[in-house]
């Protein structure tokens, strides 16, 4: 997945803050142990957390670790957040995402760690595909790398519900049945939001999604269209000069009017393609996270806020 050598720059400081608070209590929110009653769940960024909340119900408590307005794939570890993973009864978590919790993870999360993608069948990167078009340059492939960003497919997200509810029970028995109720819940709210994507999608004429980093993949397969990341699958993965100039051509050619900026990452880039293109920027959130500018209060509302704004990019009837 993403965890690149220059992304697990800072693996020894978290070794080392591993090393601070082994033994040691949680003295963060959200950490386990006698404290608190119920089962006490870290996530490692917002849809896990959300998904978390939903399943578990009132059965749990539920942390994440990656504050809101940050950008969780760029997520650093405190002592006081290795404490509370180490302590936790439950760290959901998606490996490669977040380079930083992967280490964590394997050094104090043992049977207590759960990776979200093992149910979210994940896809193989196609990072730049366009972009790359008559270039020399091997800047963001990443066909071998797999898609973290399962959850803007409302089915595959439903999967993990359901599979997130089997890891609670295994830790609670006696919430069995409130855990598949919720998890049963969620799959009907993700299927609901699934038809309006459909339906809302169903007939648009543009059918290329020129997005600020390579998050929309999921959505894109799940729904028709295609989708041309400027950035890599992480948005710290920047195009050359080549690259831009090959996505504007890409863009004239297929009629794209709209190119997205994202919340959470900076529209700098994206903006400079539209203003070369002659084409007009609007805001698609990656639901990475929730900010006060989010477009909505949960994941649902942010998820439909994007539709009214692909509906109007794409020129959707």
């Amino acid at each position: 997945m993403i965890s690149t050598a220059s992304r697990r720059v800072g693996v020894s400081l978290t070794a080392a803050a591993l090393v601070l608070t082994a033994g040691c209590g949680s003295d963060g929110a959200g950490g386990g142990g006698d404290g608190g009653e119920g089962l006490q769940v870290i996530a490692g960024f917002y849809p896990l957390e959300w998904a978390a909340e939903r399943v578990g119900g009132d059965r749990i408590s539920v942390e994440a670790l990656t504050p809101p307005g940050g950008e969780p794939h760029d997520l650093e570890l405190t002592p006081r957040d290795v404490a509370s993973v180490e302590d936790a009864d439950l760290l959901v978590y998606l490996a490669g995402f977040q380079p930083a919790l992967d280490e964590a993870a394997d050094a104090t999360g043992g049977d207590s760690a759960w990776d979200a993608g093992s149910a979210a069948d994940l896809l193989a990167g196609e990072s730049h595909d366009q972009a790359d078009e008559g270039t020399d340059d091997d800047h963001g492939h990443e066909d071998d790398v797999d898609d973290p960003h399962f959850w803007l497919d409302p089915v595959r997200l439903a999967d993990v519900g359901d599979a997130l509810a089997d890891q609670l029970t295994e830790l609670d028995p006696e919430g069995a049945d409130t855990f598949a109720a919720n998890a049963a819940d969620l799959r009907a709210d993700l299927e609901a939001l699934d038809a309006e994507l459909r339906a809302g999608l169903a007939d648009c004429a543009v059918d290329t999604l020129v997005t600020a980093h390579d998050a929309f993949g999921y959505l894109a397969e799940r729904y028709g269209l295609e989708v041309v990341g400027i950035n890599g699958l992480s948005p710290s993965q920047e195009p050359t000069s080549a690259q831009l100039a090959a996505i504007s051509r890409l863009v004239a050619e297929r009629g794209v009017t709209t190119v997205y900026t994202e919340a959470l990452v900076d529209p700098a880039v994206a903006e400079t393609v539209a203003s070369e293109a002659g084409v007009r920027t609007a805001v698609l959130d990656p639901v990475e996270g929730l900010t006060d500018e989010s477009p909505g209060e949960d994941y649902l509302e942010v998820m439909r806020a994007n539709l009214a704004t692909l509906q109007a990019g794409q020129s959707c009837s």
